[in-house]
């Protein structure tokens, strides 16, 4: 008798009882082995993965950045990004290894040690060995966190966080561009050259670098900060310090086309792509009204404008005669009074009761209008704007110290400024410009394109043929400042107070001063 042989097929392994498609994804029929079901095994899950463990110094780092007696005198927004930086991290460290600081962690010791070639003090900086070699895992944790904290430390430096500006004087309109310390940890753990990246920190800006290598120069360092010459007095260094912290505290984008005004040197400039299209002299505010450090946008050219009296002039000016009954100061000065957009009868103002300040003061139009052809308007806190004198004033743009006035600024030209701002936002001709000008019409022109308007307080500037020029310092910052980065204002002087003006000048009259514009010297000072 023949036997007849019966052929099953092999049982599939759980992980290959799935069939697949033709494109290799997971097919919805399932193939049943020849037998009844009851005679198959059960399929079981596959059991996950285990979790993977932290690197056991990083583990030893997670716990000292939650010791206060470890992280005493960290900053708390670069502890709370170390917290949560190596609270997700499962890898080793960025910077140690068993032997010591890595090539990288070295890269970076090396860098930030030589932070005085770029205005930084390296002692504010807490950096481990960088040859010593760490034992034990918690030694490699403290290192770690030691380089970690001096990095975000560094960068927020450079980028003007060493000091808060208004709280150096409150002429310091301005807010360091810092960097996120999320951002700067994630960037410099994966950058190829950490030491490159501190490095790209630090300004950008024309003049810091042109300071930088002047300050190498005083240090007797070449441009590789290797000594080669013999350092410059311990002041002259310090003012480019100075100069260079302030450049922190600037945009880090100043503009394609934008103003720089610069109050110690009674200057202004046009800047486009680098380069000065136009200069033009400027008077600056007295020392009593300073002129404020602040970056705003250029938004409206006025010509043939009305003056509107500030705050200051209204309080300390107007308001003193006027609640004695003399009025003759507003005759003078053709001064209108108005509240609430309608124009009053000044004698009629019980102005010991009532809040000055609610009343406008204004002087139309005209030949004698403080503010002469044209007015800049860049919208700030400080109701500061650039405009156009009166022609009585012009003669002081001759002199070398130009402080008159109140915190406004005032150009020598301000038809060609006005032909210049014009022509890059509107294409505008120099005729068309013109024709507002001699119209003798209030009128206004919004400037459309984004044109920053820079008012700065540098009083050590470098030109492009690596001139370095020391400017006075009017105001008397530079001395702030001193005092504040290096504990000691030597050399750096107190300017004189501002002179007292005569005690009736406020009230002086027309015939006194021979015109309304002769009498805005005692009234406004301007």
């Amino acid at each position: 008798m023949t036997q007849i042989l019966a052929w099953f097929p092999p049982q599939a392994h759980p992980e290959e009882a799935q069939a697949t498609s033709v494109d290799g994804s997971p097919s919805q029929l399932s193939l049943s082995p020849v037998g009844s079901p009851g005679d198959q095994p059960q399929a079981t899950a596959e059991p996950s993965p285990p979790s993977r463990q932290p690197d056991p110094v990083i583990q030893i780092v997670r716990t000292q950045l939650a010791d206060s007696s470890v992280t005493k005198g960290a900053n708390a927004e670069d502890l709370a990004t170390l917290q949560a930086f190596y609270a997700a991290r499962t890898e080793g460290p960025l910077w140690v290894t068993e032997m010591g600081l890595s090539a990288r962690g070295q890269a970076i010791v090396f860098e930030v040690g030589k932070a005085d070639d770029w205005g930084l003090d390296p002692k504010a900086f807490e950096l481990p060995p960088a040859s010593s070699l760490l034992k034990s895992a918690e030694a490699q944790a403290a290192a770690e966190i030691k380089l970690d904290l001096s990095i975000l430390k560094y960068a927020r430096f450079a980028r003007g966080g060493r000091l808060t500006p208004s709280t150096v004087s409150d002429l310091f309109d301005q807010d360091p561009p810092l960097r996120n310390p999320k951002t700067v940890i994630s960037e410099i753990s994966a950058a190829d050259a950490p030491d490159k990246y501190l490095e790209s920190l630090q300004p950008k800006h024309e003049q810091f670098l042109r300071l930088r290598q002047a300050l190498l120069k005083a240090r007797g360092k070449n441009e590789d900060g290797i000594v080669s010459g013999k350092p410059a007095g311990e002041r002259d260094i310090r003012r480019l310090v100075i100069n260079m912290e302030r450049w922190r505290w600037m945009p880090e984008d100043l503009g394609v086309v934008y103003v720089w005004n610069n109050a110690p040197e009674f200057m202004l400039y046009v800047v486009k792509n680098g380069k000065t299209i136009f200069a033009d002299k400027t008077l600056v505010g007295t020392i009593g009204y300073a002129t404020p450090v602040f970056t705003a946008d250029m938004k409206t050219i006025v010509f043939n404008p009305d003056w509107i009296a500030p705050a200051t002039v209204v309080t300390e000016n107007l308001l003193p005669p006027l609640r004695g009954g003399d009025y003759s100061i507003l005759r003078a000065h053709e001064l209108l009074v108005s509240y609430q957009g309608k124009q009053v009868d000044p004698s009629s103002v019980n102005w010991g009761r009532v809040n000055i300040l609610n009343y406008t003061f204004t002087q139309k139009t005209g030949p004698n209008n403080v503010l002469g052809k044209v007015k800049f308007l860049f919208p700030n806190k400080h109701t500061v704007y650039m405009h156009d004198t009166v022609p009585f004033r012009k003669k002081h743009f001759q002199e070398p110290v130009r402080m008159i006035g109140h915190e406004c600024v005032r150009m020598e030209k301000p038809l060609q400024f006005a032909k210049i701002l014009l022509g890059e936002d509107k294409g505008w001709g120099a005729q068309q410009v013109e024709a507002l000008w001699d119209k003798s019409v209030n009128s206004s022109v919004s400037i459309d394109r984004k044109i920053p308007v820079h008012m700065t307080y540098f009083t050590t500037v470098v030109n492009e043929a690596g001139k370095l020029s020391t400017l006075p310092d009017v105001y008397g910052l530079d001395r702030k400042l001193a005092l504040a980065l290096f504990g000691d204002a030597s050399g750096f002087p107190q300017p004189p107070p501002e002179a007292k003006q005569p005690a009736n000048a406020s009230s002086t009259s027309r015939t006194a001063f021979g015109s309304i514009a002769g009498s805005l010297s005692g009234f406004l000072r301007d």
